[in-house]
């Protein structure tokens, strides 16, 4: 597959992005690899491979639900640097 330079400078200027005519040069070499790459994966027989989310098959060991008791307020409050004995003070933000 080959990119042109035009098509670089055209989405490069849709970016807004700003590049000299090397890095034009530098960028069409590397996304003709690129694409070059992507077009031999999809030469690639794929009717047969289940869709999967993960190469492994995950399972996330979680613990139970436990209800425990909570922190005081008291002692959660006497963490911060400002309070007012039921909350937390912080600067009012408009």
């Amino acid at each position: 597959m080959n990119i042109s330079k035009e098509e670089v400078a055209k989405v490069a200027n849709l970016a807004r992005l700003e590049l000299s005519e090397q890095e034009v040069i530098e960028i069409t070499g590397k996304l003709d690899k690129i694409l070059g790459y992507v077009a031999k994966l999809n030469e690639i027989d794929t009717k047969d491979v289940v869709p999967t989310t993960h190469a492994l098959a995950i399972h996330n060991a979680f613990r139970e639900d436990v209800v425990r008791p909570s922190l005081p307020q008291q002692e959660a409050l006497a963490n911060g640097p400002r309070q007012n004995g039921e909350a937390f003070v912080v600067p009012r933000i408009i």
